[in-house]
């Protein structure tokens, strides 16, 4: 496997794209405001950039089941808005991942295959209309319905 080190001019090269990337996912409101722990209903509130709330409860999460309130109110997000901290629990989530959690798994799938399938690339493009010279895809027959028994 080939060195993959960068050069301090490579790595400077790359934080304007960096920084564009992380203020992009901000306007999208993915990333995290603010948040807190309401004691009352044993949930961590987070705000996002977009202005959109969500809870969670911290019975769901292992590392935070057994804290303190006095613990869990000491939450503080990271500076990117990434990430959730408990730095006395060593605790960090990701607020993708709590986001994504809350997702039921197969329609997290059916998502990210969406995604996937609208990505451009050479290849893809190429393979499209390697596809095309030998006929397309095949056409979809009708199936003649099935009387009840």
């Amino acid at each position: 496997m080939a060195d993959a080190s960068l050069t301090d001019e490579e790595i400077l090269a790359q934080i304007p794209a960096a920084r564009a990337r992380e203020q992009a996912a901000r306007r999208r409101g993915h990333r995290a405001r603010s948040a807190r722990y309401d004691r009352a209903s044993g949930r961590v509130v987070v705000e996002l950039s977009s202005g959109i709330l969500f809870a969670f409860p911290v019975s769901r999460i292992p590392a935070l089941r057994r804290a303190a309130p006095a613990r869990l109110a000491e939450v503080s997000v990271s500076g990117s808005g990434s990430t959730l901290s408990w730095e006395r629990l060593d605790v960090d989530l990701s607020v993708a991942g709590l986001l994504l959690s809350a997702v039921d798994p197969a329609e997290r799938v059916r998502h990210l295959a969406s995604l996937a399938g609208q990505t451009r690339s050479a290849a893809k493009a190429a393979a499209a209309r390697e596809n095309g010279r030998r006929g397309g895809r095949p056409r979809k027959v009708a199936t003649a319905a099935i009387p009840a028994a």
